[in-house]
């Protein structure tokens, strides 16, 4: 998820910390449940822009984009409550070590099967990846009080507005989240400040879970009208590491055959240009008015007789001395507000 964001997704299995292992709690479940269902929502919005059903940039700005972070940070926050109920009060070293091993595998298979597939921008540290780091940080914080946990989560969530520095630029230290230019990826959930919902799990369900599941927890079975939305939520959410592999080709391939019978209509190219230069802007350089900055630069690129070429793929933009002239003009009109 680009800012994109969404999720896993196995966590520790859960149970209760305080008493004996009742076995799985179903509304947890159905909440991880849940969190697929909205993740396969945004990916899908996502899979018909790829193919230009829907306008460029859309499941990237606005609602689409804040929708993409709940997703993700749904995720995190079960990962770290469910970390304190598979790991306490007797933390069990070969239960952890499986479940990190599938969620680090599986995380190594997203990254090496899209760098194939779209190299530009692979998912180096996605949300599997996040879940992974998250549950070796958490085990830090397994024997403390649950308000270290919310004291740290505050620390992680404003650590990027202040601690961002060039050094954290090479890509070798992408994944802690304090670059100062965010790298291009489909699916970027940096450590900071996405162990926050994690550290939150993690602190609620130490503080709370006894009282709030000790009622659910001893019962064998759900009442028959919770069985209609429930169960099916909860098998979602207790496959979620399968669901999650497997919904993202199985969409984008049904999106690929519909667009072989109902072709998609060829965008405008200047509306195109405007959305996917405001996108970028906003990401590289929040200063300036995006708005203002790629209206100035489609004027200019009209006026020198240079939209089309470049649009054509013959304008190299990292080279052109002619586009960096543009973008330099631009980015002084912007800031002046002229």
């Amino acid at each position: 998820m680009s800012d994109s964001p969404a999720a896993t997704i196995h966590a520790p299995q859960t149970s209760q910390p305080s008493v004996s292992r009742p076995g799985r709690i179903a509304l947890l479940d159905a909440l991880r449940g849940l969190a697929l269902v909205a993740m396969a929502i945004y990916h899908s919005v996502w899979d018909l822009e790829f193919f230009g059903y829907v306008a460029a940039g859309t499941a990237g700005t606005g609602g689409w984009r804040l929708f993409a972070r709940l997703i993700a940070s749904s995720f995190l926050f079960l990962a770290g409550y469910s970390l304190v109920l598979g790991q306490l009060p007797k933390f069990r070293a070969g239960a952890f070590g499986r479940r990190l091993a599938k969620i680090a595998g599986a995380a190594a298979l997203i990254s090496i099967a899209t760098w194939f597939v779209i190299p530009d921008s692979f998912i180096f540290f996605g949300i599997l990846h996040a879940i992974a780091a998250a549950s070796v940080v958490g085990l830090l914080f397994l024997p403390l009080p649950a308000a270290v946990s919310f004291l740290a989560a505050a620390a992680v969530l404003v650590a990027p507005l202040y601690l961002r520095s060039p050094i954290f630029d090479t890509p070798a230290l992408w994944w802690v989240g304090l670059s100062e230019t965010v790298p291009r990826s489909n699916d970027y959930v940096p450590l900071l400040p996405w162990l926050a919902p994690f550290l939150l799990g993690l602190g609620t369900a130490k503080l709370l879970h006894h009282r709030l599941f000790a009622r659910q927890a001893s019962a064998h079975a759900p009442r028959n009208g919770q069985n209609l939305w429930m169960a099916p939520l909860a098998f979602a959410g207790r496959h979620s590491l399968v669901v999650y592999l497997v919904h993202q080709p199985l969409l984008i391939g049904l999106v690929y055959l519909f667009s072989l019978v109902v072709p998609a209509p060829v965008p405008d190219a200047a509306q195109a240009y405007r959305l996917n230069c405001e996108q970028a802007c906003s990401r590289e350089n929040p200063a300036v008015s995006c708005a203002a900055f790629c209206g100035c630069t489609l004027d200019r690129l009209k006026a020198q007789n240079l939209f089309e070429d470049l649009n054509l793929g013959k304008i190299d933009v990292n080279t052109d001395e002619r586009i960096a002239r543009i973008a330099g003009q631009c980015t002084m009109d912007a800031r002046s507000g002229d």
